[in-house]
């Protein structure tokens, strides 16, 4: 079993297609949510991920299996996010699903790893942002595609030292 696992939600295809990079770049496990189990939690490094709907609100299927995030145990298990959020369009509530799966796995001990710089975003507020840092990796897709492929590769460099 691979030492990380990085678990996606995916409506469009976006986030699992930056999911199966991130997981390639990591040599990790690549989980869709909706076919997630509680085992797929119990490894020493996992990578969320999720899309953001409409003001904040996560995706569906992590919405239906949220239940097994909040039921894991994830002391000490060091963890990062990604995901995806439009900038421009919620400016307001940019990449919030991000942020609530971040509170839920801190909840239950998670370590964080693989915040971000707020630098080269162009949003008001956004739940996933503490500090001039994101709680991971915030992609827009629909304002800013040229950069995501370079993000989730910098990212992913930057996990690797972290993990070590």
């Amino acid at each position: 079993m691979s030492q990380i696992t990085v678990i996606y939600g995916s409506t469009t295809g976006t986030t699992q297609s930056a999911a199966m990079l991130i997981a390639g770049n990591l040599k990790a496990r690549c989980v869709d949510i909706a076919s997630a189990s509680a085992e797929d939690f119990q490894a020493p490094v996992l990578i969320l991920g999720t899309s953001t709907w409409g003001f904040g609100e996560l995706q569906d299927d992590w919405l239906a299996k949220l239940p097994l995030l909040e039921s894991a145990e994830l002391s000490n298990t060091k963890t990062a996010f990604f995901g995806f959020g439009d900038q421009f369009g919620f400016a307001d509530t940019f990449c919030d699903g991000i942020a609530l799966l971040c509170e839920a796995a801190l909840a239950k001990g998670a370590v964080l790893i693989g915040k971000t710089s707020t630098e080269g975003y162009d949003h008001s507020v956004s739940r996933a942002e503490k500090d001039g840092e994101f709680c991971g990796l915030l992609l827009d897709d629909s304002n800013q595609p040229e950069l995501t492929e370079n993000r989730i590769k910098a990212w992913t460099e930057q996990l690797l030292k972290e993990i070590a």
